[in-house]
């Protein structure tokens, strides 16, 4: 998902409505507050999870992390070094607030991808990229059969890390530190429909501690088929 291919992708009606719509639901939810930033759509939600919650959560991904992977044509070497597992969705633990993510945004669930948790240990990182596809890439065609171009992107921290781990949005100047419960929503597109450059965005390596977030992408149709 690196963001140096030529063709990210034209502008869309549905994304742009999709923009629109979350964006509505989003300014209206209690809790949630924009960031006032030119050419982004950015949302954060403090406290979205409580410590038990995030607790599980951890211990999920402690037990079934790995090497995390990239979706990409050309792949660096130590360019994504932290861990990642696929979040059972259907868990008793994790439908409440896999299903809560989506009602928060007004997203139908079947649209959102199975939530991802992640973990980075001292020095790991994973360096500035997207999370929209690049149409011009050759994996595209994949994409289009299981859902289509990613728009919004929800991801909660579910801990406080001692030094470092930042996420860095450097384009639109955005840098948030870890904080336990805390929710970032941003809309991966512009207002036209078509990929935001502007959030291309950084997990900044730790220092001291360790970092554990969960991440959910939705997609423009339906991911669950």
């Amino acid at each position: 998902m690196k963001f140096f291919a030529k063709k990210q992708g034209a502008p869309s009606k549905l994304r742009q409505f999709a923009g629109l719509q979350v964006a509505e639901r989003l300014d209206a939810t209690p809790g949630a507050v924009r960031m006032p930033i030119d050419g982004i759509q950015f949302y954060h939600h403090d406290d979205f999870l409580d410590a038990a919650q995030c607790e599980r959560l951890m211990a999920m991904i402690d037990a079934s992390r790995r090497p995390s992977t990239l979706l990409a044509t050309h792949a660096e070497p130590g360019f994504r070094t932290s861990e990642s597992c696929d979040m059972d969705r259907w868990s008793p633990d994790v439908r409440p607030i896999d299903e809560g993510i989506a009602q928060l945004l007004g997203i139908d669930p079947l649209k959102g991808e199975t939530m991802q948790g992640q973990r980075y240990a001292p020095g790991q990182h994973f360096r500035a990229h997207h999370d929209y596809f690049h149409e011009g890439e050759a994996y595209w065609k994949d994409m289009q059969k299981v859902g289509g171009q990613r728009t919004w992107t929800a991801m909660i921290y579910l801990n406080d890390v001692v030094e470092g781990g930042a996420t860095w949005f450097p384009q639109a100047g955005i840098k948030v530190s870890p904080k336990r419960g805390l929710l970032l929503a941003w809309n991966n597109m512009r207002a036209d429909g078509g990929p935001n450059t502007l959030t291309i965005h950084e997990g900044m390596p730790v220092v001291s501690g360790v970092k554990y977030i969960v991440t959910k992408w939705f997609r423009e149709e339906n991911w669950i088929r």
